[in-house]
């Protein structure tokens, strides 16, 4: 076999191949469903254009140089006491800086603009009154909380296409970070302190939710979906929630906590009353009830 001419075969395959797989690939990042993805792909966007301002010159320039000073090219001009030019100096200086430049102040101004604390400037079509869920990151699961609805749910979200969001965040397992891509921005989760996320659907699809920090060996399962869906479909799957037997108890939180993989959507009919101030306040009151009971529960399991 001749092995040189596979090599050069299989040089030419790699990146076709390589192109083809990547066809199956979804950036979720650039299909945004709301106000502050959008802003996040533009950045994103002009952050490549950007940079292939650079990137894309210094390739062709590369390619260019390797062919016209190879060693078969007698025809080239050899100057070995060349050795400097004001002029490229001054492009290959000044046009970085100012991309630098542009980069730094699209930075500055799209931090403040998209801080996850800052309420969205809604627009007229946009429900203004902010639906408040309750997250809290788990081993290895997600607990969503509808406090004005008394409902709960596990692994699974729903909210009101063209309604503002505020997400309350927190934990109880080791520190993670709760990311809806298509809907923009994320927010770390921590014990014993709550964070926030404004964000508002603004089409209506099922998109996906992630932990997008490493916690373990269930990280792998620790998914969610996201269906925005209208205000009447919204209210129907609230019904259907609080047709659930289950109520999310202290007892029944406890037995929610403790780790698992893959754990699959479940509803709750009724919250208990502060379960949410109780797993932030836990953390800052050993003595409390939440801390009794898990305590207790830690040791039927051991028995």
């Amino acid at each position: 076999m001749d092995y040189k001419r596979l090599i050069n075969i299989l040089k030419w395959l790699g990146p076709v191949i390589l192109l083809f797989l990547l066809t199956g690939c979804k950036v979720v990042m650039f299909d945004p469903v709301g106000p502050v993805a959008s802003e996040q792909r533009w950045i994103i966007s002009l952050s490549i254009i950007l940079m292939l301002l650079v990137v894309i010159p210094v390739i062709v320039l590369t390619l260019f140089f390797a062919r016209k000073y190879r060693a078969s090219n007698t025809k080239a001009k050899y100057t070995p006491e060349w050795s400097h030019s004001y002029l490229l100096e001054f492009i290959w200086w000044t046009i970085p800086c100012i991309i630098i430049i542009i980069l730094a102040v699209i930075t500055w101004i799209s931090s403040h603009d998209l801080d996850p604390y800052r309420p969205i400037k809604a627009k007229d079509t946009i429900q203004k009154t902010p639906l408040i869920i309750q997250v809290v990151s788990l081993d290895w699961k997600w607990l969503f909380i509808y406090p004005e609805q008394n409902i709960a749910s596990v692994n699974y979200l729903e909210i009101p296409k063209d309604q503002l969001v505020e997400f309350n965040v927190t934990s109880d397992a080791p520190m993670n970070s709760f990311w809806i891509p298509q809907l923009g921005s994320q927010i770390m989760t921590m014990q014993g302190m709550q964070t926030k996320l404004n964000t508002v659907g603004t089409r209506l699809g099922k998109f996906e939710g992630y932990s997008a920090l490493y916690s373990g060996s269930g990280f792998s399962g620790m998914k969610f979906n996201i269906n925005v869906v209208e205000k009447d479909k919204f209210e129907q799957w609230v019904s259907h929630a609080k047709a659930s037997p289950l109520s999310l108890t202290l007892d029944n939180y406890v037995r929610l906590a403790q780790p698992s993989h893959w754990d699959p959507v479940t509803y709750y009919s009724k919250v208990e009353e502060n379960l949410y101030s109780d797993i932030i306040m836990h953390y800052m009151l050993p003595g409390g009830k939440l801390n009794t009971l898990k305590d207790q529960y830690n040791k039927q399991l051991q028995n």
